[in-house]
């Protein structure tokens, strides 16, 4: 069975927001990506008082200087299509009021025929959690799982009811509800993450940081998830953060999505092991405009198609 493919969509400074989200999500469905996604950078810090990812030192890109709202773009973006699925990769669950949240997810899912897939973490930055954050930075786990209660709540059946840290709901009618359930998608980078996706999750959103890599730890959450008895299987969306060049990468050592649109898609390649179903190729980073997008979108995936994935 072919891969699926999915497409990040222009958040970064360099475009027009509502003029190339709309154009590049129905573009992007024309030429066949299956799914549109969003990502959340809330702030820049400068001076940045940690590194990007948590690493010392590791300096913040320039294009994270301005992010649009991850909620505002797929609202644009489901305008704009009829049939793509809207995927988050990642909010930062942490920086939203759950039951806000959760409401907002279900009114889009309702609103564009059901094509919602909520990607959720917990996040990295202390400058975020300073500024937008529901609970300190060393709470982010508790309030994941909270929103993940809450979202249960929300979407399902009326009564509606709730006692936890952060959200209280009394017996009440929320609606719209979804259009169908609405699937969960997590990351596993701790053990206790990858047993809350198990246990509580659809599906897995991994970043692609090498083949050997991602298939280890594939085959070590399938492991824990037999262990821990669950029967249906999970769901996976490779998150790809490429640095495209109309040139190929001439040297000695290539990081992983660097370079041509060939050598892009031969890193797909090597990437789809079994039971990985989709990738989410992010290419916004380096291009100049919503039009060069378009082009190195409808590229990339003419060449995955015709390589067979």
């Amino acid at each position: 069975m072919a891969i699926r493919l999915g497409l990040g969509l222009p958040q970064m400074r360099q475009y027009d927001i509502g003029r190339d989200v709309p154009s590049v999500a129905r573009a992007a469905e024309e030429i066949g990506f299956e799914s549109l996604w969003v990502f959340e950078r809330v702030l820049f810090p400068e001076p940045a008082t940690q590194g990007l990812y948590g690493v010392e030192g590791l300096p913040w890109p320039d294009i994270y200087r301005s992010v649009a709202d991850p909620l505002v773009t797929l609202t644009l973006a489901a305008a704009a299509t009829e049939r793509a699925r809207l995927g988050t990769s990642v909010l930062v669950a942490p920086l939203h009021i759950p039951f806000q949240l959760a409401r907002s997810l279900a009114s889009l899912d309702a609103a564009r025929g059901g094509r919602v897939v909520a990607g959720l973490g917990t996040g990295w930055s202390h400058d975020e959690y300073a500024a937008a954050g529901v609970a300190p930075f060393e709470k982010r786990g508790r309030v994941l799982d909270e929103l993940l209660d809450v979202c249960a709540a929300v979407w399902g059946p009326d009564p509606v009811s709730h006692q936890g840290e952060l959200t209280t709901i009394v017996p009440s009618v929320v609606g719209p509800k979804p259009a169908r359930p609405i699937p969960v998608y997590l990351p596993a980078m701790s053990p206790k993450s990858a047993r809350r996706l198990v246990d509580r999750a659809d599906g897995w959103l991994p970043a692609a940081q090498g083949a050997a890599r991602l298939t280890e730890e594939w085959t070590r959450l399938k492991n824990l998830a037999e262990e821990r008895g669950r029967e249906r299987p999970i769901e996976v969306c490779v998150r790809v953060n490429t640095r495209y060049s109309p040139k190929p990468f001439e040297g000695a050592e290539r990081p992983p999505f660097t370079g041509s649109a060939t050598q892009i898609v031969e890193d797909v390649a090597a990437h789809a092991v079994d039971g990985i179903g989709e990738f989410l190729l992010d290419l916004q980073g380096s291009a100049r405009d919503a039009e060069e997008l378009k082009d190195v979108a409808a590229e990339v995936y003419g060449m995955v198609r015709a390589a067979g994935l």
